[in-house]
Formats: structure tokens, sequence, C-alpha cells
């Protein structure tokens, strides 16, 4: 596909248990594999768009895009987030 990562902004910084909103004790993930998204019906975004993002092996990130330097923080490695991958180290 050519690209090193698929970044999802949201209204949210990551991937939570539960709707933050609805749930204030839900707990956000840093870091998840594509199969844990799917097993968990995470609703993310599409199944199919995950499952092609794990046989490209192409990672997902999902950020917030409410945050002031939110994207930039995301491309520098830092700020908060969830990354989907295959997994290990």
């Amino acid at each position: 596909m050519g690209c090193d990562a698929l970044l999802k902004a949201t209204q949210v910084d990551g991937v939570y248990s539960a709707d933050p909103e609805k749930t204030p004790n839900a707990r956000r993930y840093d870091r998840l594999t594509y199969d844990d998204v799917l097993k968990q019906d995470l609703r993310i975004m599409d199944g199919a768009a995950i499952a092609l993002a794990r046989d490209n092996r192409i990672p997902i990130i999902v950020f917030s895009i409410k945050s002031q330097g939110g994207l930039a923080a995301v491309l520098q490695g830092k700020g908060s987030s969830t990354t989907i991958d295959g997994g290990g180290a």
C-alpha cells in the first residue's frame, strides 16, 4: 500500500475499553493487536479496514483531533494515542 502507518483522528485520545464520555472509568489502551480489536469488536473503524491494515502490516495510530498539537505529537512519536499493530516487539 506504500505507507508507514494509518492515522485515525477521533474525538478522544485513543481506543478505550468503553465510551469515555459515558463511562468515566473507561481505560485507554496504549497498544492493541489487530486481532484484539476484531475479537473485542471495539468499533474503531470498519472491520474490513482493520483486516486490510493487518494483512498489509500497516500500524494504525488512533489519536484525538481535538488536542492542540495532537497530530504533530503523533508524528513525533509522542502524545496520547493508541497503536494497533501485529503485536510483538
